[in-house]
């Protein structure tokens, strides 16, 4: 029985992350109660329907990518499932364990 192994890739690129989540039917969140005084803490993308509803709530994409950029993130993602479908697999990591490797 042969095995395949589907490895996620970084991506660090601003406008290529709203695409990939919005055409997922993502959104940029928040934890809730993890910020404070104009820093929404914990940043997430949400995708309605599962798990977050009632753990995030929504900030601007401006907010997420400051976020983002401030703490030096990167966003590992899959683009397709085994099945061909758009795959909402992703993970918040430092750039730093990515290395050159984000786009």
């Amino acid at each position: 029985m042969a095995t395949t192994t589907r490895s996620a890739r970084p991506v660090t690129d601003h406008d290529y992350i709203r695409r990939w989540a919005e055409e997922r039917g993502g959104r940029p969140a928040c934890v809730k109660g993890t910020g404070g005084d104009g820093d929404p803490g914990m940043i997430r993308i949400d995708f309605p329907g599962y798990s977050g509803e009632e753990s995030l709530q929504p900030i601007t994409w401006d907010e997420w990518f400051e976020q983002f950029d401030a703490r030096g993130l990167a966003l590992l993602i899959r683009e397709d499932t085994p099945d061909h479908e758009k795959d909402r697999f992703n993970k918040l990591v430092s750039r730093h364990t990515v290395g050159d490797g984000a786009d």
